[in-house]
């Protein structure tokens, strides 16, 4: 999808905007102009930039405007909630998915997993999410205890994947119970 700008950085533009607005008014010597813009333009760039200071950018993802109306319109509303979720800017949290990882007992507070990406999954009429993570402070075996609870947390009937891409990050797939093979798995990926 196209990186949109956030809300944070539309605020604090505004504020920056007004706030030297009203700077140059008051050395023009147009009070009239310069005291509203000032005392308006002051708070809402600080405002901004406490907003820009606990933004958490949404996670990478290739899914189109269209597969989402799919989703919304065939697929599970807890699946298209989940995406909306992560694929948004979210304020005064420090990875997505806090709560529920932290239901889930895959939450380390020092260190806490970092969603990355999250790709959609079509598989014969039925759908799933394909979610990439960096593991941090939760080791893979901790994962691997949780998998039949994952599946049946995020939506019901699917099943939960763990794949290890790497040493720090692992690939979690969402996927329908009913078309889960061997056939499915390997034309998934």
């Amino acid at each position: 999808m196209k990186k949109q700008f956030s809300p944070a950085s539309l605020i604090s533009i505004a504020g920056g905007t007004l706030a030297i607005t009203g700077l140059i008014s008051y050395f023009n010597d147009a009070t009239n102009l310069s005291v509203p813009t000032f005392f308006y333009g002051v708070p809402i760039l600080l405002i901004g930039l406490a907003l820009k200071n606990s933004e958490l950018d949404p996670a990478n993802n290739s899914i189109s405007a269209s597969d989402i109306s799919k989703l919304k319109s065939k697929g599970p509303k807890e699946l298209s909630d989940l995406i909306g979720d992560v694929t948004r800017y979210r304020y005064g949290q420090r990875t997505h998915l806090e709560t529920s990882l932290q239901a889930l007992k895959l939450w380390n507070d020092s260190n806490p997993p970092k969603l990355r990406e999250i790709e959609l999954i079509e598989i014969a009429e039925d759908y799933g999410v394909r979610m990439k993570f960096e593991f941090c402070g939760v080791p893979l075996e901790k994962w691997e205890s949780q998998k039949d609870r994952l599946g049946r947390f995020f939506a019901k009937n699917l099943t939960a994947e763990i794949t290890s891409i790497s040493t720090t990050e692992l690939k979690l797939e969402l996927l329908p119970k009913q078309n889960i093979s061997e056939t499915t798995k390997d034309a998934i990926e």
